[in-house]
């Protein structure tokens, strides 16, 4: 496994040195850089509805194939204090705010029942883009989760039912068993929605727009709403 890893680590263009049995790369991160070189973000571009900005850079970020274009980054605050995030996916745009999916007993969740407020980061690198987001999360409706998990493949609706999301498990094998016995319960059967599984919206107070700019002059738009509309600000890099 070493002499594998000093080799892959050689094949990328790094050094490598062994000391006390564990293997360090001699990484220069100060030489990992680029220049953002794809177009600018002008006032002129902007809509007055964030979210119409939103969808148009996200339906190009999808035209252009890239890997999980609606992966998003959601970060919470722990009742201990603790700031989290993790990769979720985004579901749907509406009522004025970002919809994903999860289990209700997850770590997330625990999290969202003690402190409403949350934050996402859609970072769509390929087209020098990102979009940033914050606000308050509350749950959809039973309805809206019951349509979409309706919509889901069978193997991600047994998925919802076997596992027990942020709990400890002992190794792949128990949680294989647990489908596997999910699985067997419902047969051929319709799978309802497990009521510990559901929906989330995160209704932004402000939504940020980034574009990658030359001599890292890059464009940045903030729009935050004022209970009546949006107002939008254009801020230094």
């Amino acid at each position: 496994m070493k002499t594998s890893l000093i080799y892959l680590a050689q094949q990328a263009g790094y050094t490598v040195s062994v000391r006390a049995k564990r293997v360090y790369l001699n990484m220069n991160y100060e030489e990992h850089r680029r220049n953002y070189v794809l177009g600018g973000l002008r006032r002129e571009n902007l809509t007055d509805d964030p979210f119409e900005l939103f969808e148009k850079w996200q339906a190009q970020a999808i035209a252009a194939e890239l890997k999980d274009p609606t992966a998003v980054s959601l970060a919470t605050q722990e009742p201990a204090g603790n700031l989290w995030q993790r990769i979720v996916l985004l579901k749907d745009v509406s009522e004025g705010g970002f919809v994903f999916f999860t289990n209700y007993e997850s770590n997330k969740a625990r999290a969202l029942a003690d402190d409403h407020r949350g934050a996402m980061l859609f970072p769509w690198h390929e087209l020098d883009r990102q979009v940033s987001a914050s606000g308050f999360i509350k749950k959809i409706s039973d309805e809206e989760s019951d349509r979409y998990f309706a919509s889901r493949p069978r193997a991600s609706q047994l998925g919802a039912w076997a596992s027990s999301q942020s709990q400890p498990v002992a190794d792949r094998d128990t949680l294989i068993n647990q489908y596997q016995s999910v699985e067997q319960r419902f047969g051929n059967d319709l799978i309802p929605r497990p009521p510990h599984w559901g929906g989330y919206r995160l209704i932004p107070e402000q939504i940020e727009f980034w574009q990658g700019g030359e001599h890292r002059l890059h464009d940045r738009f903030r729009y935050e709403h004022t209970g009546s509309g949006w107002s939008i600000q254009r801020l230094q890099p």
